[in-house]
C-alpha cells in the first residue's frame, strides 16, 4: 500500500509539527502508512545570514514545495508564517489544523518583564517584525541578530551573555520549553507574524484524494483567521522585507483582524482594526490592508523605501 508521504524540515520544531499531523492522519487512514520525508531548505543550510538579507520569500518552504511538484511527497508541512502569500500554481493550502499559541515570549535570566530592561540592554531576535516593534516601544535597546533553531537560540542567550531574547511562544510550548518563558508579550504592542502558531498543509491541486484526507483535519476557524491575515499581507505586498504583524479572533461568527506596519527602525507605526463575517476572510484582510494604506502604510512599503 502506497504511504502518504509528508515533507518536512528536520529541525526539532518542524519534526514536532510533522509528527503532530502524522498522528492525526494515521488514525484516519489506517492501515495506509504515513511516512515523513526530511528535506533541507535554503534557510536550514544558511544559518549565518539574516532572514531579511536572504530575501525572505520561501527560504524555509520552497524546497518542500519542489518535492511536492516532483511527487516525492504528497503533503508539505509548513510553519504557516514561513509560507509566502503568493500562491504557487498547481499547489493549494489543503488544511490548517487547530492553531497553537500565537504570541511572542520574552526570555531573560535577569529581568522578569520586558519593561524592566535597563537602557542599552541587549536583546536577541531574528525577526525584522519583532525588532521594529521592540524599537518602537524601547528605542534605547540594542538589538542583535539571532538565528538557529529554538534550542540554539536558548543556548545563545547564555553563551552570548544577552540580557534577553524574544521567541514565538508556540515553538517553546510545542517543544516543552515553557519553563524558559519569563513573560508573554502583550499582543497590543507586539503583534505576531501572519500565521504565527499555525501549521499549513499544502498538497497538489490535482490530488483530490489527499485533499479529501486533509480536509478532515482542517480547523475552519483557524483557516478563516489565517486566510484573513494572509490576505492582508498579500494585499500590502510587504512579505518578509517590511515589519508587518497581525492578530485575529472569531467571536459569534464575527472575525476581527488587527494589523500593523512599521518602519524597520520602529520610528513609524501604523495600526488598524477591521471586523466582518467570519465566512468572508479574504475581504476582511483586503479591506484592512486598504485601511492601513489610508493611514500611511503605503509610505513604509517596498515601492516607497
Amino acid at each position: 500500500m502506497k504511504p502518504l508521504r509528508l515533507g518536512t524540515r528536520s529541525s526539532p520544531l518542524a519534526l514536532w509539527q510533522a509528527h503532530f499531523v502524522a498522528d492525526r492522519l494515521r488514525s484516519m487512514i489506517a492501515p495506509r502508512p504515513v511516512e515523513l520525508v526530511l528535506i533541507e531548505t535554503h534557510g536550514d543550510r544558511d544559518q549565518a545570514s539574516a532572514l531579511s538579507a536572504m530575501g525572505g520569500f520561501g527560504v524555509f518552504t520552497k524546497a518542500i514545495q519542489t518535492a511536492l511538484f516532483d511527487e516525492r511527497v504528497d503533503v508539505a508541512v509548513h510553519s504557516l508564517k514561513d509560507l509566502p502569500t503568493i500562491p504557487q500554481a498547481g499547489l493549494e493550502l489543503g488544511a490548517v489544523p487547530p492553531r497553537g499559541p500565537t504570541g511572542d515570549a520574552f526570555l531573560s535570566r535577569r529581568y522578569l518583564r520586558f519593561d524592566d530592561l535597563p537602557p542599552g540592554a541587549t536583546v536577541g531576535t531574528s525577526s525584522l517584525r519583532r525588532r521594529a516593534q521592540v524599537l518602537n516601544r524601547r528605542p534605547d535597546l540594542r538589538l542583535v541578530d539571532l538565528r538557529g533553531n529554538v534550542d540554539t537560540r536558548l543556548r545563545k542567550l547564555h553563551e552570548q551573555n544577552l540580557d534577553a531574547i524574544i521567541l514565538a511562544e508556540a515553538g517553546l510550548s510545542r517543544l516543552g520549553l515553557d519553563q524558559h518563558i519569563t513573560e508573554r508579550l502583550d499582543p497590543r504592542w507586539m503583534l505576531p507574524a501572519v500565521g504565527q502558531g499555525a501549521i499549513g498543509l499544502e498538497c497538489r491541486s490535482d490530488d483530490s484524494e489527499t485533499q479529501r484526507i486533509l480536509h478532515a483535519i482542517n480547523c475552519p476557524a483557524t483557516m478563516a483567521r489565517v486566510l484573513a491575515e494572509r490576505a492582508m499581507l498579500a494585499t500590502l505586498g510587504g512579505g518578509c522585507l517590511v515589519p508587518i504583524g497581525a492578530t485575529s479572533s472569531i467571536l459569534d461568527g464575527i472575525l476581527t483582524l488587527r494589523g500593523t506596519v512599521l518602519s524597520p527602525d520602529g520610528r513609524r507605526r501604523v495600526v488598524a482594526t477591521h471586523s466582518g463575517p467570519a465566512d468572508t476572510p479574504l475581504a476582511i484582510g483586503q479591506e484592512l490592508a486598504a485601511m492601513l494604506w489610508a493611514e500611511g502604510a503605503d509610505e513604509l512599503l517596498p515601492a516607497n523605501l
